[in-house]
């Protein structure tokens, strides 16, 4: 059975709402920023910081993307963005999907993707576990 993981943009989130475009861009340039650290350390950590290709299947190609592993211990993660109502309001969220037959691999980096994500949109993050880690100011 497939988990979900959702970053939600609440008030005091950063921005509004996030395009799947966006998504993708913030995706970018996470993997620029492994690229830096690679280049910091002398050592291809890039490529094992995101093991992954961005694809974007015909069907899904308006709401959802996947990003499909380079080596065996990753697969596919599948990331799209959506709205709710919530209290009369609309709100924007990226959802992250780990498929059926995804790895303990694919888990791990969807969490450290969505941490980094949360934390550069300031936004609510809901795990795949059902813990809530907050981003966003708050009083």
């Amino acid at each position: 059975m497939s988990q979900n993981a959702y970053i939600k943009l609440v008030e005091g989130s950063a921005v509004p709402s996030v395009s799947l475009e966006d998504l993708r861009e913030l995706l970018n340039a996470y993997r620029s920023q492994l690229e830096l650290t690679a280049q910091q350390l002398d050592w291809e950590y890039d490529d094992k910081g995101f093991p992954y290709t961005i694809e974007t299947a015909p069907k899904g190609k308006d709401t959802w993307f996947y990003l499909k592993g380079n080596h065996q211990a990753y697969r596919y993660i599948v990331t799209g963005v959506g709205t709710e109502d919530s209290d009369g309001q609309e709100r924007h969220y990226i959802q992250v999907v780990l498929p059926d037959g995804a790895t303990h691999g694919d888990k791990s980096k969807a969490n450290e993707f969505c941490k980094h994500l949360a934390r550069k949109l300031k936004a609510e993050l809901h795990l795949f576990n059902g813990r809530v880690m907050y981003y966003n100011p708050r009083k």
